[in-house]
């Protein structure tokens, strides 16, 4: 597989029979949402309802200039939501993603499209990730795309495909007909506490992320939050040169070992809102990671060891039981102290963080433009399934020649300040 660089994105961009990508529709923008399921607190729910009936943003109700004109949803279960929100708004909601699209026409009706592929019963593979047919969504927008001679901006949630070739070659159908795409959760977007944002060219020496949840679905989130962090490093990312996961009491002898650092783990620790402590009545935060006791309240944590090609060396420890969010810690050159923040993860039901991703993908659609490069994402979702890899293939540590992705963050730092 070819290294994804800056140079091969420019030959991409300058193909041949290109799609003209949609002109700006009368308002409102129409939208069309293919979700796995639309219940309750599933994200199709989630995000779709933030183009529904808006969202709360910067102290104030907002709702985009923007309706959602159709929907595809693939399963329906005990919940489903999505005839009652069709009713009550005055859409169709579609058996094909095709019709989806074309709203019941012969040619593409829409001006953008949300695919929010998370949650629902699909199968595991054998390194076990749920197999959401996000690319298979995604496939059959660009075939509407193709057919119909013109291309629309896309959101796609999370990561992109459990396998990289595919999360590669949605990345490359993007460019090849050149609509604005984007993906990823709200783990980047979301406030920081407090607010932190690496300067652009900094030099780190080494960093760390701490989070909880099971595996292909929070690690995925745990490890955007890191990336969105690491990748403002020197002249921009490179790519992974190699990764390695290991699980149980060989994390913390990897500590002992010093090949992540107990003083990171200790500044990430101390910015959680959730330490969970030895007891309910017995939780001392404050010495927790020092004191040997989160090894008692999280016995099996995993970690995940990335090995940039530049050399920076960065590690996402998963701490069940220990605490309930996510944190970063870095040294960086230059800075006395290590840096460190909490990715704010507000509760359910109105999950505001979710607003935040909401707010990017609003200005993707009506600007044509993404707020943040579909690289990471795509980064990202290489690097777990090659994490998965490594724990399947008895730990081993893999090399990671198809993650050369290389690409340059914003200039400043897309996460919410309001």
């Amino acid at each position: 597989m070819p290294e994804l660089t800056r140079r091969n994105f420019l030959k991409t961009g300058a193909a041949v029979g290109a799609l003209p990508l949609a002109r700006a529709a009368a308002q409102p923008k129409r939208i069309a949402l293919i979700t796995t399921v639309f219940r309750l607190q599933s994200h199709g729910q989630h995000i779709g309802d933030r183009f529904i009936v808006g969202y709360p943003y910067a102290g104030e109700w907002h709702k985009p200039d923007m309706q959602v004109v159709s929907m595809y949803v693939d399963q329906h279960p005990e919940g489903d939501l999505s005839a009652d929100r069709a009713r009550e708004f005055g859409f169709h909601v579609y058996p094909t993603i095709a019709e989806a699209l074309r709203c019941g026409s012969s040619k593409l009706a829409v001006d953008a499209v949300l695919i929010i592929g998370e949650h629902g019963t699909y199968p595991r593979n054998g390194i076990g990730q749920i197999l959401y047919p996000r690319y298979e969504f995604f496939e059959q927008c660009v075939k509407v795309f193709e057919q119909d001679g013109r291309a629309v901006p896309v959101y796609n949630d999370k990561h992109l495909s459990y396998s990289f070739e595919k999360a590669k070659a949605m990345v490359d159908a993007s460019r090849r007909l050149r609509f604005p795409m984007l993906g990823g959760s709200s783990l980047p977007v979301t406030w920081r506490l407090p607010e932190l944002e690496l300067p652009l060219g900094c030099e780190i020496e080494e960093a760390l992320m701490i989070g909880e949840g099971g595996s292909d679905a929070m690690d995925f989130h745990a490890l955007e939050g890191l990336q969105c962090m690491v990748e403002r490093r020197g002249h921009g990312e490179t790519g992974v040169k190699s990764v390695q996961m290991i699980e149980g009491v060989a994390v913390w002898q990897a500590g002992d070992e010093g090949r992540w650092s107990k003083d990171l783990l200790d500044a990430a620790f101390s910015r959680s809102d959730t330490p969970l402590g030895v007891g309910e009545t017995e939780s001392r935060p404050e010495d927790l990671v020092m004191s040997g006791a989160l090894r008692q309240i999280a016995p099996n944590p995993a970690a995940y060891f990335i090995e940039y090609r530049d050399g920076l060396r960065a590690t996402l420890l998963m701490l069940n039981g220990g605490l309930k969010d996510f944190n970063f810690a870095a040294r960086v050159k230059g800075m006395p102290r290590i840096q460190s923040t909490q990715f704010l993860l507000t509760p359910e039901p109105n999950v505001t963080y979710s607003a935040c991703l909401a707010h990017g993908i609003e200005q993707m659609f009506e600007t044509g433009v993404a707020p943040y490069p579909i690289e990471r994402t795509l980064l990202v979702s290489g690097i777990l399934e090659s994490c998965l890899t490594s724990r399947a293939q008895n730990y081993d540590k893999l090399d990671t020649p198809h993650l050369g992705v290389a690409y340059r963050p914003p200039e400043h730092s897309v996460y919410c300040r309001v």
